[in-house]
C-alpha cells in the first residue's frame, strides 16, 4: 500500500484512474465538489472505490466543516454552520454550545456515512487570534484554548457516534498565520512559551485517531522547515509535546507554501515523519510521481490506519435521527440567533 491519499477527477472514475488506483493501492481518497453531484451518484463512486480494494474499512475522506468549507451542499445535502456559530453560543451558554456542536457533528457524520465517506477533515482546532488570516477565520471554534478543546471534543465525539472519524487539524496550530498557506508560507516568530497556547487543544485531544500537519514555519522550533517537512517538529512537538500517536497526514501537499515538485515535497514530508501524504488534485502525473517517490507503507503506519478506521461504518441510508439532531442543533443555536 502506498502511504498517500489521492483525489478523483470527476463524478465517475476514468478508466485510467480505475487501473491506476488498483495498481497503486493508496491509503485512501479525498472527495471535492467536483466529485459530488447527487447522493445516488456519490454513493456509486464511493462504492466503486471500495470495490477496487476490497477492504472492510477504506479511508474515503472529505472536507465537510460547514459554512464556506462544505463540499456537500443543498439541495442534495443538508446545510451546516461554520465553527464560529458554536463559538458565539459558547460565550452565552457553554453547555448548550457543546451539545449543539455534538449534535451537528453527529448529523453530519450520519449523512457522510450514508454517502460511503468514513473520514471528515473537520474541524480546525486552531486557536484564533486577532491577526489570524481569513483562511481560518470563521472556521475556528474560538480564541480560548480550553473552549476550542471542549467544542473540539464534542465534534470528534459526534463524528464517532455517526460512524465517521474526525481529524485534529492543523498541528501544531494555524492560528498565528497571517497569510494563507494555500498561496505562501506563513512565518511564525512567537517563542516556545507563547506557542503553548496554540498546542493546548491538540494536547487535550491527542487521542484522536487522525491528525493533520500545518504548512507553517515556526522559528522557535525549526527555522528552516515548515511543520509538515520538519522532523524536529513532528518528533518533538506533535509526537512529543502534544503526545499525538494517531495517523498523521500532511495538509494538501500541493499548497504553495511548500517548494519543490509534488513528489519531492511528498518524499520530504514522509521522511520527516508524516504517515500519509495528502494529494488533492487528481493530476495523474503527480500521483504517479508520488508513488515513485514514496516507499510502501510501513507496518507502524498500517497499524495506525487500521486503528483510525476501526470504528467507522458505512450505512445504507439516512434515518429520522439525522432530522432530530439538526432540529436539536438549530434550537440551541437559536439562543444567539444563529442557525445553519
Amino acid at each position: 500500500m502506498i502511504p498517500a491519499i489521492f483525489g478523483c477527477s470527476g463524478p465517475k472514475l476514468t478508466a485510467d484512474e480505475r487501473a491506476f488506483f488498483r495498481e497503486a493501492d493508496p491509503a485512501g481518497y479525498i472527495l471535492f465538489g467536483r466529485n459530488c453531484e447527487t447522493a445516488e451518484q456519490l454513493r456509486a463512486l464511493t462504492d466503486e472505490l471500495r470495490a477496487i480494494h476490497g477492504r472492510e474499512h477504506l479511508l474515503v475522506s472529505i472536507d465537510q466543516e460547514g459554512g464556506r468549507v462544505a463540499r456537500l451542499r443543498p439541495p442534495h445535502w443538508s446545510a451546516y454552520p461554520a465553527g464560529e456559530a458554536f463559538d458565539l453560543l459558547y460565550k452565552v451558554a457553554p453547555a448548550s454550545a457543546i451539545e449543539a456542536a455534538r449534535a451537528n457533528a453527529q448529523a453530519m457524520a450520519l449523512e457522510l456515512s450514508a454517502m460511503g465517506i468514513t473520514v471528515d477533515f473537520h474541524s480546525p482546532f486552531d486557536v484564533r487570534r486577532p491577526e489570524t488570516d481569513k483562511a481560518i477565520g470563521d472556521r475556528s471554534l474560538g480564541s480560548d484554548p480550553m473552549q476550542v478543546a471542549a467544542l473540539g471534543r464534542a465534534v470528534l465525539g459526534g463524528m464517532a457516534m455517526g460512524g465517521v472519524a474526525g481529524c485534529l487539524k492543523h498541528m501544531p496550530g494555524h492560528g498565528r498565520a497571517t497569510v494563507d498557506s494555500h498561496h505562501e508560507m506563513p512565518r511564525v516568530t512567537a517563542g516556545a512559551e507563547e506557542l503553548e497556547t496554540d498546542i493546548a487543544p491538540f494536547r487535550t485531544l491527542n487521542k484522536a485517531p487522525i491528525g493533520m500537519t500545518a504548512h507553517l514555519l515556526f522559528t522557535a522550533w525549526d527555522a528552516e522547515n515548515p511543520a509538515t517537512l520538519s522532523e524536529t517538529i513532528i518528533r518533538d512537538i506533535i509526537r512529543g509535546e502534544i503526545g499525538f500517536d494517531g495517523l498523521l497526514l500532511t495538509d494538501d501537499i500541493d499548497m504553495q507554501a511548500l517548494e519543490g515538485t509534488i513528489p519531492e515535497r511528498s518524499a520530504r514530508a514522509h521522511a520527516a515523519g508524516c504517515d500519509v501524504v495528502l494529494n488533492c488534485w487528481a493530476k495523474m502525473d503527480d500521483m504517479v510521481g508520488i508513488c515513485e517517490a514514496l516507499p510502501s507503507m510501513s507496518d507502524k503506519t498500517a497499524a495506525r490506519l487500521e486503528r483510525a478506521l476501526a470504528e467507522t461504518r458505512v450505512s445504507d441510508g439516512l434515518s429520522d435521527e439525522q432530522t432530530e439532531l439538526l432540529a436539536k442543533r438549530d434550537a440551541l443555536l437559536a439562543l444567539t440567533g444563529e442557525a445553519a
